[in-house]
């Protein structure tokens, strides 16, 4: 066998290997969610009766809620302060504390989120004490889910703005549009797709997060992975594997139908530079 024939197939194999690695517990997940018997370990038909336990089960019903409001609400506000802290430092190279300010922005990237969540949670018991304000609950969660879906949001929208051309940008100042609508006409359709991306990725690490929820959370505030991670203690149910699957299925349709988006919209953007070549 050639050496780039056996490259190749070890290549092929190892990328199977590794998704393999990645996706074969979640197919298991959604499978045992499925299995009449209560034990994860052996299979005893099939059965939609963990479905339907999820509709008496109001703890993690709640939990799910709650999930999906401070992971689309954390998504959004992280969409627009990571766009913001990526215009200041694509845009303005040089201004004074710009070493700090890039390096506060990113510091939740690199930090053990046990840290983090020690931190936010020593700060806003001193605000709490001080002020009578706020409350542990939804909004500490979502301040701290925020400060950590910033940073991711940055640094996706700042590695999308420093591939744009300037010249763009100047060509529309110089036929007269103003700043304002440079960023709305011209800036922001070449950044949707970043943007979009930005989003999707904050709003999946805000929905599985325990470590800063666990920190942040307080009474009736409890999130679906806090739900699941406390029940993993004692046993877990067989309905919790039901709740994981419905929220894979979610988040792959979601996925799945923002990737059509930002590739249909990539062509298009493709095909009237092209035409606007051509003329």
């Amino acid at each position: 066998m050639k050496a780039s024939k056996f490259n190749q197939w070890f290549g092929r194999a190892w990328l199977g290997a590794g998704y393999a690695f990645l996706f074969l517990p979640i197919v298991a997940l959604v499978v045992y969610s499925f299995n009449d018997s209560p034990l994860p370990n052996s299979w005893r038909g099939f059965t939609l009766k963990w479905y339907q336990a999820l509709l008496s089960d109001g703890e993690i019903v709640a939990g799910l809620w709650l999930s999906l409001k401070i992971a689309f609400l954390t998504a959004c506000g992280s969409v627009v302060m990571g766009t913001l802290a990526a215009f200041v430092l694509v845009k303005y190279k040089r201004f004074r504390g710009r070493t700090v300010f890039s390096g506060m922005v990113t510091a939740p990237l690199v930090m053990p989120e046990v840290v983090v969540g020690l931190s936010l949670l020593l700060m806003l018991v001193s605000v709490q004490r001080a002020l009578g304000f706020p409350e542990r609950g939804m909004m500490t969660i979502w301040l701290g889910h925020l400060l950590l879906g910033m940073a991711y949001a940055t640094v996706v929208v700042q590695a999308r703005l420093q591939e744009l051309n300037p010249q763009l940008e100047e060509a529309a100042m110089d036929l007269g549009a103003r700043p304002a609508q440079v960023f709305w006409l011209v800036t922001l359709p070449m950044i949707a797709q970043s943007l979009a991306s930005a989003w999707l990725l904050t709003f999946t690490i805000s929905l599985d997060d325990v470590v800063l929820s666990n920190f942040l959370s307080g009474p009736g505030s409890t999130t679906m992975p806090l739900v699941i991670f406390s029940r993993a203690k004692l046993g877990l149910n067989p309905s919790v594997n039901a709740i994981a699957t419905i929220t894979v299925v979610v988040v792959a349709i979601g996925v799945l139908i923002a990737s059509y988006m930002i590739a249909r919209a990539e062509r298009q953007r493709t095909l009237d530079l092209a035409a606007a070549a051509r003329a």
